[in-house]
């Protein structure tokens, strides 16, 4: 059945509109939106809109009367896509914040993290990331791409039928109601020159052959069941973890499967994977990944931390997006992205959580919006001439990428987009005085996330005045897990 509301203020493809007529079907798919009694124009270029007081809270439908559209107030914003998250890395969330040895990194963190991923079971995971993703839901994040390295079960091998691993996200993201591009990931070897993988590395490994087949299968049965917010992508883990021929020969298999998967990979995080490369291949390797002629619209490079002003002007010309996790990135000591350089290019970026270290869009795009400031010394460095909000231009930007990254209709509010859509209270502190041209701002840069009252994903309401339905049940679990599967500080 065909469901109606009434925005009271929306940020739609075109702007701001007031008291926006929405119609979604029962796919959760938004049909017809009108503005001000007149149809608005087909999605185009962001523009600025008007700026206008915040209307009231919401306001159900009147009992009984179907035709009465439900009244949404406060601001309607599209939901946020989580464009790279590692679910079960949730469990280290707080416990790997001590030094180890005087020159702690991202290469000692590692094994505290291979540590953890050899004594997750498939229940674990489903718990992990069913508690994961509703704190996703309730920070902004409506759909997740997730990408998925753990393959085989504790005690080695696979078993027949559907991958228990993933199954385990899958049921995790039912749980919450969230969005899901599930992203198989390759991951073949340990180093550059094809070097074998440790034996702490081995849950992760699949043969190319055992990668195509699980993949088309899961695809053939996405087909059969139609789910409206899940689909599944492919990711290589990294260039260091997949030779290119490997990479070469998995894409033109799946590319039969899928002309339009989307494809994900980690590349250029580290100083030390940028040197490996070129001392391993000749080329850096975002180099070699451009040289390769592979990439295209439908892939997403994962940090490009250390890429060069030459690779970024070679990333926007393929249409390849970039998703920075700079909370991660941060956390782990990666190294600053030049997000205005990016941008400057014409080039696509959207955010994710990762290692879960925050699990807030918001804050992801504060800070990228700090460290430019920081490197350039100057305020509203994101902003553009077309776009004075740095709040607007951001969540705009990440959340139409992010869309596009995880292959799924979402990340806008206009005719065929999903109906995933945030709510931010405007009687919320956080939101005091707040216009709609202020709302974005208001919600990155004065502590928004606060506000967001309520959450839909698909058409439904999966978070109300700020509580999400599964929390309660997941709660006490959840606390057993993390403390069976925290790691012994020193």
């Amino acid at each position: 059945m065909t469901r109606r509301y009434r925005l009271e203020s929306a940020l739609l493809a075109s702007g701001w509109a007031r008291n926006v007529d929405v119609t979604v079907d029962d796919r959760g798919i938004i049909g017809r939106i009108e503005a001000a009694g007149s149809d608005l124009p087909p999605p185009g270029p962001a523009a600025p809109g008007p700026a206008a007081p915040g209307p009231a809270a919401p306001d159900p439908a009147a009992p009984g009367d179907e035709r009465a559209p439900e009244r949404v107030g406060g601001f309607v914003v599209p939901g946020m896509p989580n464009a790279h998250s590692h679910a079960f890395q949730r469990a280290m969330c707080g416990n790997t914040e001590y030094r180890s040895s005087a020159r702690d990194s991202f290469w000692t963190w590692r094994e505290a993290m291979y540590a953890l991923a050899n004594r997750i079971t498939p229940e674990d995971l489903e718990l992990l990331a069913g508690q994961l993703f509703v704190e996703m839901l309730k920070a902004g994040y409506t759909s997740v791409a997730e990408f998925h390295y753990l393959h085989r079960p504790i005690e080695g091998g696979l078993r027949a039928g559907p991958n228990a691993l993933w199954e385990a996200v899958t049921r995790g993201a039912e749980t919450a109601g969230i969005g899901l591009t599930l992203l198989p990931t390759l991951y073949q070897t340990s180093d550059f020159g094809a070097r074998p993988l440790k034996p702490e590395q081995a849950r992760f490994e699949l043969q190319t052959g055992q990668f195509v087949r699980a993949i088309e299968a899961r695809v053939d049965a996405e087909r059969r069941l139609g789910p409206v917010a899940r689909r599944t992508g492919a990711a290589f883990h990294s260039l260091r973890a997949v030779p290119l021929e490997s990479l070469r020969e998995a894409l033109a298999a799946l590319r039969s499967i899928d002309p339009g998967m989307p494809v994900h990979i980690h590349v250029a995080e580290q100083r030390a994977e940028v040197q490996a490369s070129v001392r391993s291949t000749g080329r850096r390797p975002i180099e070699l990944l451009l040289h390769s002629g592979l990439m295209d619209a439908h892939w997403c490079l994962v940090h490009a931390t250390h890429a060069t002003p030459a690779e970024l002007q070679g990333i926007a010309r393929s249409g390849a997006a970039v998703c920075v996790s700079i909370t991660t990135e941060a956390n782990l000591g990666d190294g600053f992205f030049d997000a205005a350089r990016h941008l400057q290019a014409g080039g696509r970026l959207c955010v994710g959580s990762d290692s879960q270290a925050t699990v807030c869009p918001a804050e992801e795009l504060r800070w990228m919006e700090y460290q430019a400031r920081l490197r350039k010394r100057r305020r509203a460095a994101l902003a553009s001439r077309e776009e004075s909000h740095v709040g607007t231009r951001l969540w705009r930007e990440a959340a139409q990428a992010g869309a596009l990254a995880l292959g799924q209709a979402a990340g806008t509010l206009g005719p065929g987009a999903r109906a995933d859509w945030l709510v931010l209270d405007d009687a919320h502190p956080s939101m005091a005085a707040a216009t709609p041209a202020t709302a974005l701002d208001h919600l990155i840069f004065a502590g928004g996330s606060a506000a967001i009252r309520h959450v839909m994903v698909a058409g439904r309401w999966v978070v109300r005045d700020r509580c999400h339905a599964a929390e309660e049940a997941l709660a006490g679990p959840f606390r057993s897990l993390m403390s069976r599967l925290a790691l012994p500080a020193p």
